[in-house]
């Protein structure tokens, strides 16, 4: 059942006849046909059961029919509606008629009262797996502080200021000449080596090339790129990385600019070690330990610097690399018959004392003719790692006067004290679990390449008082 239109409405229904007042009984039903309402000129839609579509509502152009079975519209006390035209709303009551299906809707005016139905909530369907609860986030750890670095207690004389560039960069003193001249008989028995292997292999033209070519790669050593392959491969050195450039490059302006040598001349490298030191090496190249970069104070680095800036000064490092470079086919050739000996040594004593004696007999007699035959190249062959080891030693003090010239005497005696302070550690820990350590004899001495820490010092005596 529709109501009417409310009289506010632009365009008004058509009138519907009254309803019947309370206590009128229920219009009868009419079956077969639908009754006509007054006015209608619309044929009524079919009765339920039919494939028809349902009636328009109110405000279409034909009012829909009443269907059957529907009840019978409600009784408005206190008096009938009234209808568009009339010219006052109908009143309705406190609470409308319960209709079948659904609430009446009144176009176009008030919505009567209805009774609010519940939310619609959606079945939930139970998940297939539960997922265990997360556990409750642990508190963010404070990132670690970082590695507290050595103290920087060097005088930068020189920050911000010109710097004076001596015109002699570099150069070969005593020790260097002394260095190359050691290394003249070994040089000389190389050349034999590579030119019988050269020339008996290759030819007369082809060997003289081949000796031509070895001859000139000395110049190896001052070759940049080869420099570094040598120190990355032969040395295990390193680029360092940014933090440990930007703590040694500084300090190795501030020893350059004492000494007035272009620093950008020489290539700063790092070894990965636990041990203090520093090497010079081939032409261009300064290493020191992770140990030096990053647990002594600034003004020892720059003590160990300087002395390894001596050494090139000096002309050792050059000078000593150039010298094991033209002896190494000696020395290749020298390890070679040395391993033939031990072998023949080895071969003949499985079979008697006798075959072993003669295998003796014939080594000994080749090294006295050899060493009466060319006694001039054997006998300084032999004396060699004792003048060699001699001129490193005095290359180690040159070096070291080198720095006390920079005024880094005092830092460079604490280097040597704690050089001392850790030969003393191991002698103590060695006493105390019951061993003795073996000291060095006499002649190990002499091949040995650095005094001791105690001669390193006393040298440096007269720089330390003047510094008092």
């Amino acid at each position: 059942m529709s109501y009417p239109p409310d009289p506010a409405a632009p365009e008004p229904g058509p009138a519907y006849p009254e309803p019947p007042y309370p206590g009128t009984p229920a219009p009868p039903s009419y079956p077969g046909a639908a009754p006509q309402y007054p006015g209608a000129a619309a044929t009524p839609p079919p009765y339920p059961g039919a494939a028809a579509t349902p009636p328009p509502y109110p405000g279409a152009a034909t009012p829909p029919p009443p269907y059957p079975g529907t009840p019978a519209p409600p009784s408005y006390p206190g008096g009938a509606p009234q209808y568009p035209g009339a010219g006052a709303p109908p009143s309705y009551p406190a609470a409308p008629p319960a209709h079948p299906g659904a609430a009446p809707t009144y176009p176009n005016g008030p919505q009567p009262p209805t009774a609010t139905a519940p939310p619609y909530i959606p079945p939930q369907t139970p998940p297939m797996h539960t997922p265990p609860a997360a556990a409750p986030a642990a508190p963010p750890v404070p990132p670690a502080p970082p590695e507290a670095t050595a103290p920087d207690d060097l005088d930068y004389r020189h920050a911000g200021s010109r710097v004076h560039v001596a015109a002699h960069q570099r150069g070969a003193d005593a020790t260097a000449i002394g260095q190359l001249a050691v290394q003249v008989p070994g040089f000389l028995v190389s050349l034999a080596v590579v030119a019988s292997f050269a020339v008996g292999i290759l030819g007369t033209a082809m060997g003289w090339l081949v000796i031509l070519a070895w001859l000139a790669s000395g110049a190896l050593v001052f070759h940049r790129p080869t420099e570094l392959a040598f120190a990355r491969h032969v040395m295990k050195l390193r680029v360092p990385l940014a933090e440990e450039r930007a703590r040694l490059e500084p300090i190795w302006r501030e020893v350059t600019a004492r000494a007035g040598i272009e620093a950008h001349s020489y290539e700063l490298m790092v070894e990965n070690s636990t041990d203090l030191n520093a090497v010079a090496a081939a032409g261009h190249v300064v290493g020191v330990t992770t140990y030096a970069l990053n647990e002594i104070p600034s003004s020892n680095l720059a003590a160990v610097l300087a002395h390894e800036l001596g050494h090139h000064t000096g002309g050792h490092a050059w000078t000593g690399l150039l010298g094991y470079w033209y002896s190494l086919p000696g020395r290749i050739a020298w390890a070679f018959m040395r391993g033939i000996a031990r072998i023949a040594i080895r071969v003949a004593s499985v079979f008697s004392l006798a075959a072993t004696g003669m295998v003796y007999l014939f080594i000994g007699m080749f090294v006295i003719g050899g060493f009466f035959a060319a006694w001039y190249i054997t006998v300084p062959l032999v004396i060699a790692p004792y003048l060699l080891a001699y001129v490193g030693r005095q290359g180690e003090l040159r070096a070291d006067r080198q720095a006390a010239d920079l005024g880094f005497a005092p830092q460079l005696a604490q280097v040597l004290y704690h050089f001392q302070a850790q030969e003393d550690a191991v002698k103590a820990q060695a006493a105390a679990q019951g061993r003795k350590l073996k000291e060095p004899g006499g002649l190990a001495r002499l091949l040995t390449t650095h005094p001791d820490n105690y001669t390193r010092l006393q040298a440096l005596e007269p720089y330390l008082q003047l510094s008092r």
